[in-house]
Order: structure tokens, then C-alpha cells, then sequence
């Protein structure tokens, strides 16, 4: 079971492969996984928006869950699944499910679309931690319809079984304001503002962006954290373009499209609604090839 110690570093939410049938391509996945420098980041996370997590169903996870073990081997990591749904029964059962699978914490979203109140979130939140398998908050507002307060997380840190926060509010403020209340682990959710969200007090990320450059996200950390702040930035600040093409249009479309032109994984194929991304944003990824 994950512990707050280990709420660090880099965590890279996984995309998932998928090939020309829309089937999970676990061959690719494996693959994929076996180029990650597995030894330099701290986690996985599996079934989270960069994997595709609406269309991912159940049955699907098991399976993944098992390609994933398979392919790290004796690299000592903690895998995160996502279970959280807009549903407190249905987000209750997939996290039971994820504990039954032996997964070490659940990343469980604000529920999105129904945009409950302040209580209901707690309230939802309090009944998934109550299942026994590590709870990490998921903010992510711009997909949710609904923000926390400060004091709404303050009050979800103090359930027992909430371990920490995935910081995807699109500015560096919720997790300041949450350090100086000596908070839970953050892990900063907004690739771009990794660098910032590090000098805020965030203990690290959780970077759609590291699929593909995990290798200069873990150095990057690496440097702050030994407190070589000036190197840190000028490293950082060379992944900025690409950071920025990469969320140009809807993720995990332009990764996947990078991530098929190197070779990485067989295909780009998404699961409808998503398609792939444009011609034009093709030429201006091109360069990273």
C-alpha cells in the first residue's frame, strides 16, 4: 500500500496502446514500458485520463494491470489505477476492484459533470477511502466542472486513507496555499508548471509528458531537489515547446502520435470520441521525431 513518503518524484500516468481493432495492444504496451527508465522515476499510474480512462473498461484493467507488472520487473514501483467515476456506488466498487488486484493507491477524481457541492465531495470521498486501498485526490477543474477550496481540501487530507493530491488546477496557487497548512503530498498535474510547482512545495509530478521525456523529468527533479535550481531551469525550460505541442490539442493525441512515430508503440489509434490530432500539429511534432 502506497505511503505518503512515497508521494515523490516522478509518476508517469500512462497512455495505453491500443492497435487497429481498438484492442488494447499489449505487446506494445510492453514494449513501451520497457523503454522507461524505470530505476529514475517513483510511480505508474494506470487508467488515468492520458491512458484513456472513459473508455477503459473493467475487465480491460485486469489485464493491463498484468502486462504493466510483467513489464517492470524487478523495478521496485508503486502502481496507481483510476477509479474515480461521477458515481460514489460505481467509484466505491472500482476501487474495491483495484484493491482486490493488489494496486497500491486508487487516483480517484473530483466527480465531474454533475458538479456536486462542497459536502458532497466530501462525503464522496469519505465513503471511497472507507473501501482500505490509498485515496489520491484528483483537482482537475477544467474537466470536472467544480473546484475545492482550500478548506475542502484541508478537510479531505484529515479522512483516513486520503494520502495526497494530483494538482491539475492550472495555476501553482491551491498548492501553495496547502503547503503553508503543512498539507498531504502534493504532485503537480500540469506538465508546464512542473518547475514552478516544485519551487511551491509540490514533492513532485504526475506528467502525461514524461511517456516520452521521463528521462529529463526525473533529472530535472533530481537537480532541484539537490538544490542545482538555476541548472534545473535551463533544462526545463528546453522541454517547454514540447510540453506545449504536446497539450496543443486534447490528450493524449498528440503523445500517442509522437510516441508512434518513434517507434515506441505500434499505433496512435484512439477510442472514439477521440481522434487523432491535425495535419498541421503532426508537421510541428515532426521536428521531435
Amino acid at each position: 500500500m502506497l505511503t505518503e513518503p512515497e508521494i515523490k518524484g516522478i509518476w508517469i500516468p500512462l497512455i495505453t496502446p491500443l492497435n487497429l481493432d481498438d484492442e488494447v495492444d499489449h505487446a506494445s504496451f510492453e514494449r513501451f514500458i520497457q523503454r522507461l527508465p524505470l530505476f529514475d522515476i517513483q510511480g505508474l499510474v494506470l487508467n488515468g485520463t492520458t491512458g484513456e480512462s472513459p473508455t477503459i473498461a473493467i475487465h480491460e484493467i485486469v489485464n493491463i494491470l498484468e502486462t504493466v507488472r510483467k513489464s517492470i520487473g524487478s523495478a521496485p514501483l508503486p502502481l496507481m489505477i483510476g477509479t474515480g467515476t461521477n458515481d460514489t456506488a460505481g467509484t466505491i466498487r472500482r476501487t474495491e476492484q483495484a484493491g482486490l488486484l493488489g494496486a497500491d493507491a486508487a487516483l480517484v477524481v473530483v466527480p465531474y459533470y454533475s458538479r456536486p457541492s462542497q459536502a458532497g465531495i466530501i462525503e464522496h470521498y469519505r465513503k471511497v477511502a472507507e473501501v482500505g486501498v490509498p485515496i489520491m485526490v484528483y483537482d482537475i477543474p477544467g474537466r470536472t466542472g467544480v473546484s475545492l477550496t482550500v478548506d475542502t481540501l484541508r478537510t479531505l487530507f484529515e479522512i483516513d486513507g486520503i494520502v495526497g493530491l494530483k494538482d491539475s488546477t492550472g495555476s501553482t496557487e491551491m498548492t501553495s496555499k496547502l503547503v503553508s497548512y503543512d498539507a498531504k503530498p502534493i504532485l503537480c498535474g500540469e506538465d508546464i508548471l512542473f518547475l514552478d510547482a516544485l519551487r511551491s512545495g509540490a514533492s513532485g509530478g504526475m506528467a502525461a509528458s514524461a511517456n516520452v521525456l521521463a528521462k529529463e523529468f526525473a533529472g530535472i527533479y533530481n537537480l532541484f531537489k539537490s538544490g542545482e535550481h538555476d541548472a534545473a531551469k535551463a533544462d526545463f525550460t528546453e522541454l517547454i515547446p514540447l510540453i506545449n505541442l504536446l497539450f496543443k490539442e486534447s490528450n493524449p493525441a498528440p503523445l500517442k502520435w509522437l510516441l508512434a512515430q518513434k517507434g515506441w508503440i505500434s499505433s496512435d489509434r484512439l477510442r472514439l470520441p477521440m481522434l487523432g490530432i491535425s495535419e498541421q500539429l503532426q508537421q510541428e511534432l515532426s521536428f521531435y521525431v
